[in-house]
Protein backbone atom coordinates (compact mmCIF):
# COMPACT_ATOMS: atom_id res chain seq x y z
CA UNK A 1 0.00 0.00 0.00
CA UNK A 2 2.36 2.69 1.14
CA UNK A 3 0.88 6.60 1.10
CA UNK A 4 1.50 8.99 -1.28
CA UNK A 5 1.92 12.67 -0.61
CA UNK A 6 1.53 15.84 -2.54
CA UNK A 7 4.12 18.28 -2.02
CA UNK A 8 2.35 21.73 -2.19
CA UNK A 9 3.72 25.22 -1.63
CA UNK A 10 4.27 28.52 -2.86
CA UNK A 11 6.96 28.90 -5.81
CA UNK A 12 10.69 28.91 -4.88
CA UNK A 13 10.22 27.70 -1.56
CA UNK A 14 12.27 24.37 -2.29
CA UNK A 15 9.57 21.86 -3.24
CA UNK A 16 11.45 20.70 -6.56
CA UNK A 17 14.79 20.60 -4.56
CA UNK A 18 12.98 18.72 -2.01
CA UNK A 19 11.37 16.09 -4.19
CA UNK A 20 14.03 15.78 -6.49
CA UNK A 21 16.25 14.98 -3.39
CA UNK A 22 14.03 12.34 -1.87
CA UNK A 23 13.11 10.59 -4.91
CA UNK A 24 17.08 10.63 -5.51
CA UNK A 25 16.79 11.90 -9.35
CA UNK A 26 16.57 15.14 -11.28
CA UNK A 27 13.44 14.31 -12.36
CA UNK A 28 11.80 17.89 -11.38
CA UNK A 29 13.69 20.96 -12.81
CA UNK A 30 14.56 23.21 -10.00
CA UNK A 31 15.34 26.75 -11.04
CA UNK A 32 14.61 30.32 -8.80
CA UNK A 33 11.79 31.22 -10.37
CA UNK A 34 7.90 31.02 -9.94
CA UNK A 35 6.02 28.22 -11.84
CA UNK A 36 8.99 26.11 -12.62
CA UNK A 37 7.42 23.09 -12.42
CA UNK A 38 4.55 22.75 -15.22
CA UNK A 39 3.85 19.23 -15.13
CA UNK A 40 2.92 17.52 -11.95
CA UNK A 41 6.34 14.84 -11.07
CA UNK A 42 5.68 11.56 -9.45
CA UNK A 43 8.25 9.92 -7.25
CA UNK A 44 8.43 6.86 -4.97
CA UNK A 45 11.08 5.86 -2.64
CA UNK A 46 11.57 2.62 -0.52
CA UNK A 47 10.56 3.36 3.50
CA UNK A 48 14.23 2.55 4.88
CA UNK A 49 13.54 0.23 8.41
CA UNK A 50 16.30 -1.83 9.89
CA UNK A 51 13.97 -4.50 10.92
CA UNK A 52 14.21 -6.28 7.79
CA UNK A 53 18.11 -7.15 7.52
CA UNK A 54 17.19 -9.12 10.53
CA UNK A 55 14.69 -11.00 9.15
CA UNK A 56 15.99 -11.24 5.87
CA UNK A 57 19.20 -12.50 7.73
CA UNK A 58 17.42 -14.88 9.69
CA UNK A 59 14.86 -15.95 6.52
CA UNK A 60 17.84 -16.39 4.34
CA UNK A 61 16.03 -14.43 1.88
CA UNK A 62 17.85 -13.88 -2.15
CA UNK A 63 16.08 -9.82 -1.84
CA UNK A 64 14.92 -6.92 0.50
CA UNK A 65 11.84 -5.13 -0.73
CA UNK A 66 11.30 -2.08 0.71
CA UNK A 67 7.36 -0.49 1.05
CA UNK A 68 7.17 2.66 -1.11
CA UNK A 69 6.49 5.95 -0.09
CA UNK A 70 4.92 8.21 -3.15
CA UNK A 71 5.44 11.73 -3.92
CA UNK A 72 4.27 13.70 -6.02
CA UNK A 73 5.26 17.15 -6.50
CA UNK A 74 2.58 19.69 -7.63
CA UNK A 75 3.30 23.30 -9.25
CA UNK A 76 3.86 26.04 -6.38
CA UNK A 77 0.27 27.67 -5.76
CA UNK A 78 0.07 31.54 -6.26
CA UNK A 79 -3.08 33.87 -4.36
CA UNK A 80 -5.91 33.19 -6.24
CA UNK A 81 -5.28 29.84 -7.43
CA UNK A 82 -8.68 28.45 -6.77
CA UNK A 83 -10.22 31.15 -9.60
CA UNK A 84 -7.48 30.34 -12.08
CA UNK A 85 -4.47 32.44 -11.06
CA UNK A 86 -0.96 31.33 -11.94
CA UNK A 87 -0.76 27.62 -12.89
CA UNK A 88 -2.18 26.53 -9.34
CA UNK A 89 -6.00 26.16 -10.54
CA UNK A 90 -5.08 22.77 -13.21
CA UNK A 91 -2.90 21.42 -10.44
CA UNK A 92 -5.65 21.12 -7.74
CA UNK A 93 -6.91 17.73 -8.85
CA UNK A 94 -3.82 16.29 -8.57
CA UNK A 95 -3.83 17.08 -4.52
CA UNK A 96 -7.31 15.06 -4.11
CA UNK A 97 -5.93 12.13 -5.18
CA UNK A 98 -2.92 12.02 -2.50
CA UNK A 99 -3.06 10.44 0.78
CA UNK A 100 -1.76 13.89 2.71
CA UNK A 101 -0.46 16.91 2.14
CA UNK A 102 3.09 18.00 2.68
CA UNK A 103 3.34 21.46 2.82
CA UNK A 104 7.08 23.22 2.18
CA UNK A 105 7.38 26.28 4.24
CA UNK A 106 10.38 28.43 3.46
CA UNK A 107 12.29 29.40 6.97
CA UNK A 108 15.37 30.90 5.36
CA UNK A 109 16.52 34.31 4.50
CA UNK A 110 18.26 34.33 1.67
CA UNK A 111 18.36 37.54 -0.78
CA UNK A 112 19.37 35.25 -4.19
CA UNK A 113 16.13 33.45 -3.91
CA UNK A 114 13.28 35.78 -4.52
CA UNK A 115 9.88 34.90 -2.92
CA UNK A 116 6.79 35.39 -4.55
CA UNK A 117 4.97 37.56 -1.80
CA UNK A 118 8.26 39.64 -1.46
CA UNK A 119 9.02 38.81 2.26
CA UNK A 120 9.98 35.59 3.94
CA UNK A 121 7.14 34.41 6.38
CA UNK A 122 5.81 30.91 6.53
CA UNK A 123 2.81 31.20 8.68
CA UNK A 124 1.72 33.87 5.93
CA UNK A 125 2.83 31.70 3.40
CA UNK A 126 0.79 28.58 4.96
CA UNK A 127 -2.47 30.77 4.69
CA UNK A 128 -2.27 31.72 1.88
CA UNK A 129 -2.13 28.24 0.13
CA UNK A 130 -4.65 26.80 2.84
CA UNK A 131 -7.32 29.71 2.04
CA UNK A 132 -6.86 28.73 -1.85
CA UNK A 133 -7.70 25.05 -0.82
CA UNK A 134 -10.40 26.08 1.05
CA UNK A 135 -11.61 28.23 -1.77
CA UNK A 136 -11.68 25.72 -4.19
CA UNK A 137 -13.47 23.31 -1.53
CA UNK A 138 -16.34 25.65 -1.16
CA UNK A 139 -17.12 26.01 -4.44
CA UNK A 140 -17.12 22.25 -5.18
CA UNK A 141 -19.19 21.71 -1.93
CA UNK A 142 -22.04 24.67 -2.84
CA UNK A 143 -22.80 22.85 -5.66
CA UNK A 144 -22.41 19.91 -4.67
CA UNK A 145 -24.21 19.73 -1.21
CA UNK A 146 -27.96 21.07 -2.56
CA UNK A 147 -28.26 18.13 -5.42
CA UNK A 148 -27.38 15.55 -2.98
CA UNK A 149 -29.96 17.23 -0.06
CA UNK A 150 -32.25 17.35 -3.18
CA UNK A 151 -32.01 13.43 -4.49
CA UNK A 152 -32.16 12.80 -0.69
CA UNK A 153 -35.47 14.39 -0.18
CA UNK A 154 -36.39 11.85 -3.54
CA UNK A 155 -34.93 8.65 -1.13
CA UNK A 156 -32.01 8.64 -2.13
CA UNK A 157 -30.50 7.61 1.57
CA UNK A 158 -26.65 7.54 0.27
CA UNK A 159 -27.27 10.92 -1.04
CA UNK A 160 -28.88 11.87 1.96
CA UNK A 161 -26.37 11.10 4.62
CA UNK A 162 -23.87 12.76 2.05
CA UNK A 163 -25.75 16.02 2.20
CA UNK A 164 -25.74 15.59 6.23
CA UNK A 165 -22.03 15.08 6.01
CA UNK A 166 -20.74 17.74 3.53
CA UNK A 167 -22.87 19.90 4.75
CA UNK A 168 -21.15 20.06 7.77
CA UNK A 169 -18.10 20.17 6.24
CA UNK A 170 -19.54 23.70 3.73
CA UNK A 171 -20.39 24.97 6.98
CA UNK A 172 -16.84 24.45 8.50
CA UNK A 173 -15.48 26.03 5.19
CA UNK A 174 -17.94 29.30 5.31
CA UNK A 175 -16.59 30.14 8.55
CA UNK A 176 -12.77 29.95 7.25
CA UNK A 177 -12.03 26.59 8.81
CA UNK A 178 -10.84 23.50 6.85
CA UNK A 179 -13.02 20.52 6.05
CA UNK A 180 -10.21 17.65 8.16
CA UNK A 181 -12.46 19.55 11.21
CA UNK A 182 -15.62 18.64 10.38
CA UNK A 183 -16.93 15.08 12.69
CA UNK A 184 -18.54 12.50 10.94
CA UNK A 185 -21.67 10.88 12.90
CA UNK A 186 -20.73 7.12 11.73
CA UNK A 187 -18.12 5.14 10.19
CA UNK A 188 -20.66 5.96 7.17
CA UNK A 189 -20.51 9.22 7.44
CA UNK A 190 -16.66 8.97 7.26
CA UNK A 191 -16.94 6.88 4.69
CA UNK A 192 -18.21 9.95 2.14
CA UNK A 193 -16.57 12.66 3.64
CA UNK A 194 -13.16 10.62 2.20
CA UNK A 195 -14.89 9.62 -0.75
CA UNK A 196 -15.68 13.14 -1.61
CA UNK A 197 -11.65 14.03 -1.42
CA UNK A 198 -11.81 17.57 -0.30
CA UNK A 199 -8.54 19.23 -0.64
CA UNK A 200 -8.84 20.65 3.04
CA UNK A 201 -9.65 17.18 4.32
CA UNK A 202 -6.01 15.68 4.11
CA UNK A 203 -3.90 15.69 6.79
CA UNK A 204 -1.09 17.80 6.79
CA UNK A 205 2.57 17.67 7.46
CA UNK A 206 4.49 20.99 7.33
CA UNK A 207 8.03 20.58 6.41
CA UNK A 208 9.87 23.42 7.25
CA UNK A 209 13.26 24.29 5.19
CA UNK A 210 15.74 26.06 6.73
CA UNK A 211 19.67 26.78 5.81
CA UNK A 212 21.51 24.19 6.26
CA UNK A 213 23.04 25.96 9.85
CA UNK A 214 19.73 25.20 11.28
CA UNK A 215 18.89 21.60 9.77
CA UNK A 216 19.81 20.09 13.46
CA UNK A 217 17.67 22.50 15.60
CA UNK A 218 15.45 25.14 13.30
CA UNK A 219 14.95 28.42 13.65
CA UNK A 220 12.46 31.18 14.66
CA UNK A 221 10.75 30.63 11.87
CA UNK A 222 10.69 27.01 11.99
CA UNK A 223 9.99 27.39 15.99
CA UNK A 224 6.63 29.77 15.07
CA UNK A 225 5.61 26.76 12.11
CA UNK A 226 5.71 23.86 15.02
CA UNK A 227 3.55 26.42 17.08
CA UNK A 228 1.05 26.28 14.34
CA UNK A 229 1.38 22.77 13.52
CA UNK A 230 0.26 21.78 17.18
CA UNK A 231 -2.78 24.29 17.22
CA UNK A 232 -3.91 22.32 13.97
CA UNK A 233 -3.32 18.56 15.49
CA UNK A 234 -0.69 18.80 12.55
CA UNK A 235 2.59 16.99 11.96
CA UNK A 236 5.65 19.32 11.46
CA UNK A 237 9.55 18.57 10.69
CA UNK A 238 12.82 20.50 9.81
CA UNK A 239 14.67 19.67 6.93
CA UNK A 240 17.10 21.09 4.82
CA UNK A 241 16.63 20.75 1.10
CA UNK A 242 20.28 21.75 0.29
CA UNK A 243 21.18 19.25 2.59
CA UNK A 244 19.50 16.22 1.43
CA UNK A 245 20.25 17.39 -2.07
CA UNK A 246 23.71 17.17 -1.09
CA UNK A 247 23.26 13.53 0.80
CA UNK A 248 21.65 11.72 -2.09
CA UNK A 249 25.63 12.56 -4.45
CA UNK A 250 27.63 10.68 -1.23
CA UNK A 251 28.22 6.95 -1.03
CA UNK A 252 26.07 5.42 1.19
CA UNK A 253 29.09 4.86 3.92
CA UNK A 254 29.37 8.37 3.87
CA UNK A 255 26.13 9.81 4.74
CA UNK A 256 26.45 8.99 8.45
CA UNK A 257 29.86 10.53 9.46
CA UNK A 258 28.41 13.74 7.18
CA UNK A 259 25.19 13.73 8.95
CA UNK A 260 26.88 13.69 12.21
CA UNK A 261 29.33 16.52 11.30
CA UNK A 262 26.36 18.45 10.85
CA UNK A 263 25.08 17.40 14.07
CA UNK A 264 21.83 14.81 12.80
CA UNK A 265 21.36 11.46 13.17
CA UNK A 266 19.07 10.84 10.35
CA UNK A 267 17.92 12.16 7.15
CA UNK A 268 15.21 14.44 6.34
CA UNK A 269 12.99 11.42 4.66
CA UNK A 270 13.19 9.34 7.42
CA UNK A 271 11.81 11.93 9.42
CA UNK A 272 9.18 12.77 6.87
CA UNK A 273 8.12 9.01 6.84
CA UNK A 274 8.15 8.98 10.66
CA UNK A 275 5.99 12.00 10.70
CA UNK A 276 3.56 10.31 7.62
CA UNK A 277 3.06 7.32 9.20
CA UNK A 278 2.08 9.12 12.43
CA UNK A 279 0.11 11.30 10.49
CA UNK A 280 -2.09 8.88 9.17
CA UNK A 281 -1.74 6.41 11.32
CA UNK A 282 -0.19 3.63 9.57
CA UNK A 283 2.13 0.84 10.48
CA UNK A 284 4.38 -1.91 8.86
CA UNK A 285 4.42 -5.75 8.60
CA UNK A 286 6.76 -8.16 6.77
CA UNK A 287 6.19 -11.50 4.68
CA UNK A 288 9.56 -13.36 4.40
CA UNK A 289 11.09 -16.22 2.69
CA UNK A 290 14.07 -17.84 0.93
CA UNK A 291 12.89 -15.38 -2.04
CA UNK A 292 12.24 -12.20 -0.40
CA UNK A 293 11.80 -10.24 3.07
CA UNK A 294 8.75 -7.93 1.84
CA UNK A 295 7.47 -5.11 3.84
CA UNK A 296 3.91 -4.04 3.30
CA UNK A 297 2.17 -0.79 4.97
CA UNK A 298 -1.43 -1.15 6.05
CA UNK A 299 -3.53 2.00 8.51
CA UNK A 300 -3.19 0.87 12.22
CA UNK A 301 -6.55 -1.09 12.92
CA UNK A 302 -6.73 -3.02 10.61
CA UNK A 303 -7.67 -7.01 10.43
CA UNK A 304 -5.52 -9.98 9.15
CA UNK A 305 -7.78 -9.62 6.01
CA UNK A 306 -7.20 -6.06 5.18
CA UNK A 307 -3.88 -7.04 5.35
CA UNK A 308 -3.63 -10.03 3.43
CA UNK A 309 -5.90 -7.46 0.88
CA UNK A 310 -2.75 -5.60 0.53
CA UNK A 311 -0.23 -7.87 -0.94
CA UNK A 312 -3.64 -9.19 -3.49
CA UNK A 313 -7.41 -8.18 -3.37
CA UNK A 314 -8.69 -11.52 -3.65
CA UNK A 315 -6.72 -12.65 -0.70
CA UNK A 316 -8.83 -10.56 1.77
CA UNK A 317 -12.14 -12.34 0.41
CA UNK A 318 -10.35 -15.85 0.54
CA UNK A 319 -8.51 -15.20 3.68
CA UNK A 320 -8.84 -18.09 6.04
CA UNK A 321 -6.18 -17.67 8.91
CA UNK A 322 -3.01 -15.95 9.41
CA UNK A 323 0.82 -17.50 11.02
CA UNK A 324 1.32 -14.60 13.48
CA UNK A 325 5.18 -13.54 14.68
CA UNK A 326 5.97 -10.38 16.72
CA UNK A 327 8.83 -9.02 15.43
CA UNK A 328 10.43 -9.18 18.52
CA UNK A 329 9.88 -13.76 18.78
CA UNK A 330 11.10 -13.51 15.35
CA UNK A 331 14.45 -12.52 16.12
CA UNK A 332 14.81 -13.70 19.31
CA UNK A 333 13.94 -17.62 18.79
CA UNK A 334 15.52 -17.43 15.31
CA UNK A 335 12.88 -17.54 12.76
CA UNK A 336 9.23 -19.51 11.84
CA UNK A 337 10.48 -23.27 13.29
CA UNK A 338 11.99 -21.31 16.63
CA UNK A 339 9.21 -19.52 17.35
CA UNK A 340 6.61 -22.16 17.01
CA UNK A 341 8.55 -24.56 18.98
CA UNK A 342 8.81 -21.76 21.75
CA UNK A 343 4.61 -21.32 20.81
CA UNK A 344 5.00 -17.75 20.09
CA UNK A 345 3.56 -18.63 16.10
CA UNK A 346 -0.49 -17.90 16.46
CA UNK A 347 -2.98 -18.84 13.98
CA UNK A 348 -4.97 -15.70 14.23
CA UNK A 349 -8.79 -15.71 12.60
CA UNK A 350 -10.52 -13.09 10.66
CA UNK A 351 -11.20 -10.67 13.71
CA UNK A 352 -7.21 -10.32 14.64
CA UNK A 353 -6.25 -6.64 14.39
CA UNK A 354 -2.54 -6.67 12.77
CA UNK A 355 0.08 -4.83 14.98
CA UNK A 356 2.87 -3.05 14.08
CA UNK A 357 6.17 -5.66 12.88
CA UNK A 358 4.14 -8.83 12.68
CA UNK A 359 5.48 -11.33 10.55
CA UNK A 360 2.79 -12.68 8.63
CA UNK A 361 2.06 -15.65 6.00
CA UNK A 362 -1.54 -15.95 4.76
CA UNK A 363 -3.63 -19.13 4.14
CA UNK A 364 -6.08 -18.79 1.57
CA UNK A 365 -9.05 -20.32 -0.13
CA UNK A 366 -9.46 -21.77 -3.70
Amino acid sequence: MGFKCGIVGLPNVGKSTLFNALTETAAAQAANYPFCTIEPNVGSVGVPDKRMEAIAAIAGSAKIIETQLGFVDIAGLVRGASKGEGLGNQFLANIREVDAIVHVLRCFEDGDVTHVEGKVDPINDAETVETELMLADLESLEKRVPMLAKKGMQGDKESKAAASVLGKALDLLREGKPARLTVPGDDDEARLLKHAQLLTSKPVLYVCNVDEGAAAEGNALSARVFEMAAREGAQAVVISAAIEAEIVTLAPEERAEFLSDLGLHETGLARIIVAGYKLLDLLTYFTCGPKETRAWTVRKGAKAPEAAGVIHSDFEHKFIRAETIAYDDYVTYKGESGARDAGKLRAEGKDYVVKDGDVLHFLTGA
